[in-house]
């Protein structure tokens, strides 16, 4: 599996004719197709790709992780290029998403004009679902760990008015090739050991080649503080090293402070994926 950062918060070094956002769009070539998971916010994954060699208009499928602005509304530009390809959010109720801290808020959710089209290529699912042989979009995530601190600031706004977001609206994604398992995260709202703990129990006794996506371990991003203290996240850290996993990939919403406090403890399994940053896994 080749794995491209098409959009991150961040870029490589010597990469500065592409565009960062705060978002996530991740490129995957695997068992002959290819993949797009996430979207970013806008069209910048687009026009990374491009720069990248990378064709939007031969991607297969999309999987979105979750309803928040800066994974999925880049899709609106995607199906002006990709006519074609299934795209696949979780199925849940129609609602806002807000982010609230210290008297501010602002929307941080999906344009909802993508879901009112009537378009052929969207795909609601409730299950989990195997969108392509190997490829598996998991709804059902575990709840062994608490889920990320971070997680406070955001709120659902409805009809039954505004509470916490549980992330009912939230995906994973695992492909299974020969030689064992990618996990990808998005955002894991749900928390990253959950979605690792998930994928251990439906594909026992299986190696985990790479996870692959954000942590959400940043508290207040404009600061980018870290959601809890700094022993939760090495034990975070601690805890993933009691599963099989070779690799871990990540940046976006796990903020560079975190990602220091869990490479102090997983070492070279962890590594930062900045846009334009290409992984054989």
């Amino acid at each position: 599996m080749i794995v491209t950062a098409l959009v991150d918060n961040s870029r490589l070094e010597n990469r500065p004719d592409l565009g960062v956002e705060r978002g996530l769009s991740l490129h995957i070539s695997t068992m002959g197709k290819q993949l797009l998971f996430d979207a970013g916010s806008g069209q910048t994954f687009c026009d990374n790709a491009a720069r990248l060699g990378i064709r939007i208009q031969d991607v297969d499928a999309v999987a979105i992780s979750h309803r928040h602005h800066d994974h999925c509304n880049g899709v609106r530009h995607f199906i002006e290029r990709n006519t074609s390809a299934s795209i696949y959010f979780r199925d849940c109720e129609s609602q806002d998403y807000r982010f609230k801290a210290f008297g501010f808020s602002s929307n941080v959710g999906i344009d909802k004009g993508l879901l009112g089209k009537n378009n052929s290529q969207l795909n609601l699912i409730q299950d989990t679902t195997e969108i392509l042989p190997n490829v598996f979009l998991i709804t059902n995530i575990n709840q062994k760990y608490p889920q990320p601190k971070g997680n406070q600031y955001l709120y659902t706004e409805s009809e039954n008015g505004c509470q916490h977001d549980s992330f009912d609206h939230e995906l994973m994604m695992v492909v299974k090739e020969e030689d064992g398992l990618i996990v990808f995260t998005g955002c894991a709202h749900n928390g990253v050991l959950n979605m690792v703990d998930t994928a251990v129990t439906l594909f026992p006794d299986t190696r985990i080649k790479a996870v692959v996506g954000g942590f959400h371990l940043v508290g207040l991003p404009v600061f980018n503080s870290i959601g809890g203290s700094k022993e939760d996240i090495r034990e975070i850290g601690k805890q993933l090293l009691s599963y099989p996993i070779d690799k871990l990939y990540t940046g976006h919403c796990t903020g560079m402070k975190a990602f220091g406090l869990l490479k102090e403890v997983l070492g070279d399994k962890l590594e930062h994926l900045p846009t334009g940053r290409r992984v054989d896994v």
